[in-house]
């Protein structure tokens, strides 16, 4: 749902019907019912037993080609590296329909508390540190199938999906249509979020028309707000 948001709206529309603070006008508009038609046409796509599927199920259906393909974050690509298959010659990457100009981030954090004595400030530094660091930044984003969390780390080792995703990443920050995940918590409250999920699945998984959702959706965000 979030990658048809963005490649029907536009980073504007994004930005403004479901980041906070979110814009009730933009989200009760025309643009969000044409969300809801495309994403109602992807429900001819899908097979019966796909509510309630966890991601890296369905990803494991498209390595062992019972699925043709997973609109999902590139840490499912992790699961292809696990299951020795190749990008190029096995699987490929390409940006979610109409999404190719912009990019959607969500990125994994560690909280730091303040401490009251100076080793475990240094301690704190050291970690933060490392973890920043590019040796670290290569190793886990290799095996996790993701990009680095910081400019500057070395291509060498990535492969061609990581060099489209850094090259996207770059390239919609310096246009403004970097995005972040609503999905993963990175743009609304938990509460607001959970009003998408909500009204997304209960759509996606029904016969309600585009309107519907669309009116579905304005209501449970309203309510949540």
């Amino acid at each position: 749902f979030e990658a048809v948001v963005l490649g029907v709206g536009g980073a504007d529309y994004y930005n403004s019907a479901f980041v906070s603070p979110v814009d009730l006008g933009a989200l009760n508009s025309d643009t969000t019912v044409e969300v809801f038609e495309t994403f109602g046409n992807l429900r001819q796509f899908i097979d019966a037993n796909s509510p309630g599927r966890d991601w890296n199920v369905a990803t494991s259906m498209v390595i062992e080609g019972k699925a043709g393909m997973q609109i999902m974050g590139d840490w499912a690509k992790g699961e292809f590296k696990v299951a020795g298959k190749n990008v190029g010659t096995d699987f490929v990457c390409t940006a979610a329909p109409g999404t190719s100009g912009g990019h959607t981030f969500n990125i994994d954090s560690f909280a730091f508390f303040a401490q009251s004595d100076a080793a475990s400030s240094d301690a704190q530094n050291v970690m933060a540190a490392e973890i920043l660091g590019t040796d670290f930044q290569t190793v886990f984003n290799l095996n996790k199938g993701s990009i680095p969390a910081r400019l500057g780390v070395s291509r060498a080792e990535f492969d061609s999906c990581a060099h489209d995703s850094m090259d996207a990443f770059v390239a919609a920050s310096a246009s403004g249509s970097l995005v972040p995940s609503f999905a993963h918590g990175m743009a609304v409250s938990s509460a607001v979020s959970g009003a998408i999920y909500d009204s997304a699945t209960n759509f996606f998984n029904s016969d309600q028309s585009a309107q519907e959702g669309a009116d579905q959706l304005v209501a449970a965000v309203s309510a949540a707000m």
